[in-house]
């Protein structure tokens, strides 16, 4: 990555970081509270990430593209990735009535094997270079903004900001709108807390969900994207997926299923993953211990699980999360 660690690269990396968990958090949040169960965020945003890699790859071949400019178009594939992948999903969840937990696991076990497979395939047949299992799409694109980067203490968070944080936050306002703005976001929500009367008052149940999981999808692909952009320049399955996804469900839980608080939530455990790589460098932290190295990488996945603890409990949950809907029951 890179990265630099100082106080202002804490601020830095935590919005690089946070930002696509924020925004595959977001598509988690569509998805259940519309009623569907989502545990398959980490197989959305690996199938986002593929598609986008994949298209950044033939893009910057065929045209001489630099990465960075390729990235727009990589994303949007990402977007498309994600949601054709979460189709299969929400087929079987909403239409075929599949356990929704069960369902959320396949499609992650499923992901990580076909992206593997179809990248090593794709460059031995089609590249021609190898049985390897790397994409490499390069580095994005970032800018520092002058003056406000010199701001003691919060500079960092004008420092090397990357494009796509740009875009993700306005993708963010956008389905903050959405949801909370608009007919179909009040009907959306309306099929995660009663959908019966949600039916009676001539609301599709089941196209509003099905719509929600396809939007989970494409953010989560677009969250992946970034990702992989920002921690390892390249897509590769091995080292892809490592459980941000499933963070990402943390997030939104932690945040009670709304926006705002989600976003707070990524960015504590952002802000917890750099603290504790700066915190590492410090004098007199022995890293070679393998108890200390491992405690460092465990810390935001520790924290995690303590904020659950003590704030999950007073988060309600849609009422109709994870209940199949049946439209034959009153």
């Amino acid at each position: 990555m890179g990265i630099l660690l100082s106080s202002n690269s804490i601020l830095s990396g935590t919005l690089a970081f946070g930002l696509p968990l924020f925004i595959i958090a977001i598509g988690g949040i569509f998805s259940e509270r519309s009623g569907v169960t989502n545990l398959a965020l980490e197989g959305f945003m690996g199938a986002g990430a593929f598609t986008g890699a994949l298209v950044a790859v033939i893009v910057m071949q065929k045209t001489g593209m630099s990465s960075s400019a390729t990235m727009w178009i990589a994303l949007l594939a990402a977007a498309f990735g994600g949601a054709l992948f979460s189709a299969l999903h929400a087929l079987l969840c909403v239409y075929l009535r599949a356990d929704m937990v069960i369902s959320g696991v396949v499609m992650n076990i499923l992901s990580t094997a076909l992206t593997a497979f179809l990248v090593t395939t794709i460059n031995d047949k089609v590249f021609r270079v190898g049985a390897t299992g790397k994409f490499h799409i390069g580095i994005a694109g970032k800018f520092t903004i002058p003056y406000l980067s010199k701001i003691p203490f919060i500079g960092g968070l004008f420092t090397d900001v990357y494009y796509y944080e740009i875009l993700i936050i306005v993708i963010a306002a956008l389905m903050y709108v959405v949801l909370y703005k608009t007919k179909f976001g009040l009907r959306l929500r309306a099929c995660g807390e009663f959908p019966q009367a949600a039916d009676s008052a001539g609301v599709n149940v089941y196209h509003v969900r099905f719509i929600s999981v396809l939007i989970s999808g494409a953010l989560s692909g677009i969250g992946g994207l970034c990702l992989a952009y920002y921690l390892i320049t390249q897509f590769d399955a091995k080292l892809f997926y490592l459980g941000y996804g499933y963070l990402s469900i943390s997030a939104l839980i932690f945040g009670g299923w709304k926006i705002i608080p989600t976003l707070g939530a990524c960015m504590l455990f952002s802000f917890v993953k750099y603290f504790a790589l700066w915190f590492a460098t410090l004098p007199g932290i022995n890293l070679s211990s393998v108890v200390t190295s491992t405690l460092f990488q465990a810390l935001p996945y520790i924290i995690t699980l303590v904020a659950l603890i003590f704030f999950s409990k007073s988060n309600k949950a849609p009422a109709a999360l994870g209940e199949i809907y049946d439209k034959g029951k009153r």
